[in-house]
């Protein structure tokens, strides 16, 4: 005879096997834990000692039990539509970045034909701001004059006219407010070829063949 409360521990695997063909998602679901819980309990009900029936409390304890375990598979539920909902308004923005420039960390200007693109981070205002071009043999290439700029970030465009593409190394920057340097940081304008997902991650592959995450490109154009 059963006079012991029931045991919970299997409410959330199939019970018996005629059911070891169901779906795994039935099995887990708040309705298939409640028909096993009321079917556990009517067989204790009716196999229990008569001299020593289940008493109130036990009935309200194994009753609190039941609704506690189908909150949290309810819950479960909820929270796996909605990672399933993120990950689908992460691939349709993902899809609208294909084509848009991203401006990541690096000092390279990217061509569009003959003209040299890259972007700078200033940490405060500038009064002069300069960027000068360099070769890949270190001799100065050119210099773009961008005036007296905010903090933040601003592209910028060098006409490279005769100088071959191959032959331009990187970009430098010099900014100053009252004749005191300001902090800046160089920034490559890379276009968005693809883009992918891994382990729930955003991953962008740039024009030049790199893959990089979402979180390490500072903006979008």
């Amino acid at each position: 005879m059963l006079s012991s409360p029931l045991d919970l521990s299997n409410l959330g695997t199939t019970v018996g096997s005629s059911t070891g063909s169901t779906s795994a998602s039935n099995a887990t679901s708040p309705q298939a834990s409640q028909d096993r819980f009321l079917k556990l309990l009517v067989a204790q009900l009716n196999n229990q000692d008569p001299l020593n029936p289940m008493d109130n409390a036990q009935m309200t304890t194994q009753m609190a039990q039941i609704n506690t375990v189908s909150g949290i598979q309810e819950l479960n539920l909820t929270l796996k539509g909605m990672a399933e909902q993120y990950s689908a308004m992460q691939a349709m923005q993902g899809t609208s970045l294909i084509g848009r420039q991203a401006l990541v960390e690096g000092s390279q200007l990217t061509f569009d034909g003959s003209v040299g693109k890259g972007a700078i981070a200033l940490d405060a205002a500038a009064s002069q701001v300069t960027v000068d071009v360099i070769g890949t043999n270190g001799a100065l290439l050119g210099s773009v004059n961008l005036g007296a700029l905010g903090p933040g970030q601003h592209a910028f465009n060098w006409d490279a006219q005769d100088t071959r593409p191959a032959s331009v190394g990187s970009f430098q920057i010099r900014a100053t407010q009252g004749g005191q340097p300001v902090a800046a940081t160089p920034l490559m304008q890379l276009s968005v070829s693809s883009v992918g997902f891994a382990s729930g991650a955003m991953n962008l592959q740039l024009q030049d063949g790199r893959t990089l995450a979402y979180s390490q490109v500072r903006a979008f154009m």
